[in-house]
């Protein structure tokens, strides 16, 4: 016969903790929020990470998310801050996306001898290092057309970009009326007549 105290499945549940309620979780609706946000991110960074060796179906997917905006831009008329600055952040991902991880210039100063091509069979090869790799780049770009998608619902300076235009407040100088009217006289332009 065997020991009951030896066997794992004989082992009781323990008790609840006091104020814990009896419902396993605990915490109240704080604890309640905090276990779905982490099983949504688990949940996501799952589908994050089957995505990934799949190159070609991701930049199918954004190519839809941008035409999503695009369409939302055009079919509203306006949102051209929401966009300028999408515009400059894109900007700024794709130099990071081209650049190398190491800069020749800097690592040269700084005595580590920079990426240079190999000269005899001897040396070792150095393939382009980016800065910013490309799942990173795809992901930075998407999360970005659907902020910017998000925004335009409720960021809009139409009516102010519409006012400036109407008065001719715009940052360039073509097409702005200049006026060379009388100049007005003060004492300083009076001279005195010459005996």
């Amino acid at each position: 016969m065997m020991d009951p105290s030896s066997s794992s499945a004989a082992v009781p549940a323990a008790a609840p903790a006091v104020g814990d309620g009896g419902g396993g979780g605990g915490g109240g609706p704080a604890a309640a929020v905090s276990s779905a946000v982490a099983t949504a991110s688990r949940r996501f960074q799952h589908l994050l990470d089957r995505s990934t060796p799949h190159v070609g179906r991701r930049w199918l997917a954004f190519a839809g998310v941008a035409a999503a905006y695009a369409l939302r831009v055009w079919f509203a008329g306006g949102y051209y801050i929401v966009t300028y600055a999408l515009g400059i952040y894109i900007l700024n991902l794709l130099i990071a996306f081209l650049s190398p991880q190491v800069d020749p210039e800097v690592a040269e100063v700084l005595g580590e001898g920079g990426a240079a091509l190999p000269t005899r069979a001897s040396d070792e090869f150095r393939p382009f290092v980016r800065r910013l790799p490309e799942f990173k780049f795809w992901y930075s770009i998407v999360k970005a057309f659907c902020i910017a998608f998000v925004l335009t619902f409720f960021i809009t300076m139409k009516r102010q970009i519409l006012h400036m235009i109407k008065y001719r407040y715009v940052p360039f100088s073509f097409g702005k009326q200049r006026y060379n009217g009388k100049r007005v006289a003060s004492a300083d332009d009076l001279t005195l007549p010459k005996d």
